[in-house]
């Protein structure tokens, strides 16, 4: 009977070990940045932003969304934002260093929520009403595929129009390497009935009108190769990393493309010869 009970405490050790820890109520007060998975929120100690003043080549946009998020912050009326554009421009980076700038002023004034489409926004909408704070949920690389028109209206109805709205301390920030975050076909310009709906204007106007419903729409391009060296050379000043421009341009040329992330990335090899932390 000894044997039995023993085997028995030891199987119920076992499921304790391997059932999740209940999850105390979220403070959503005290930290900079929060992780929603759509059940739970996960408090992410320290937002990790670039400079701002180390963001070249977009200087429209970072003045646009930086103005925006301290709008948010003051409890003042702001902008849901979408972000779209070239990969690798700075668009996720961005939002963040937006925040951190905000957050120097007031850290308890906003955070940062990460979340994706389908983890429960109405639920996180809720909890995020009830506080006296102001919050930019973010969604990153967004994107619906063609068939997924009930994904991208549920979305639509969040941001504009629906009766779980988001809350008025909330908006959403938004990135997507396309404009229209719906995927778009060039059937959609013709007129055969055998490659979509007999009004293709319809099936267009439908895609688009997520996007237009949000207040703030930023586009971000391919990096010239001046802006390229530009924030290299940013970077670089800033860590004090010893670097040629032919030895630059070749990194870029190696990856096939310009942009902000290769040349973060070019920077990183810089650090790392040099045996610097970044």
């Amino acid at each position: 009977m000894t044997d039995r009970n023993d085997l028995l405490a030891r199987i119920a050790d076992a499921l304790e070990r391997l059932a999740p820890p209940v999850d105390a109520k979220t403070d959503w007060l005290s930290h900079p940045a929060y992780v929603w998975d759509g059940e739970i929120a996960r408090a992410v100690p320290t937002l990790v932003a670039p400079a701002l003043d180390l963001m070249r080549g977009i200087d429209a946009q970072k003045a646009a969304v930086v103005g925006n998020v301290l709008r948010l912050a003051a409890g003042a009326t702001a902008h849901d934002m979408l972000l779209w554009g070239a990969r690798g421009m700075g668009k996720s980076a961005l939002l963040r260093a937006g925040v951190a700038a905000a957050q120097a002023d007031g850290p308890r004034r906003i955070a940062l929520v990460q979340a994706v489409p389908d983890s429960g926004l109405a639920a996180l909408f809720t909890a995020l009403g009830r506080e006296p704070r102001s919050y930019l949920v973010f969604i990153d690389d967004l994107g619906f595929e063609a068939g997924d028109a009930g994904g991208a209206r549920r979305l639509r109805s969040w941001l504009e129009g629906g009766v779980e709205a988001r809350p008025g301390n909330v908006r959403l920030a938004v990135t997507s390497n396309r404009r229209a975050i719906v995927e778009r076909h060039a059937s959609e310009q013709g007129w055969s009935v055998e490659d979509g709906p007999i009004n293709p204007r319809d099936a267009v106007d439908d895609k688009l009108a997520l996007a237009d419903r949000f207040g703030l729409s930023l586009g971000f391009h391919n990096c010239s190769q001046d802006d390229y060296l530009a924030i290299i050379a940013g970077y670089a000043n800033r860590y004090g990393l010893a670097w040629t421009e032919a030895e630059a341009l070749e990194w870029s040329k190696r990856r096939g493309a310009r942009s902000g992330r290769v040349a973060w990335q070019f920077v990183n090899e810089l650090a790392g010869r040099a045996g610097k932390l970044l």
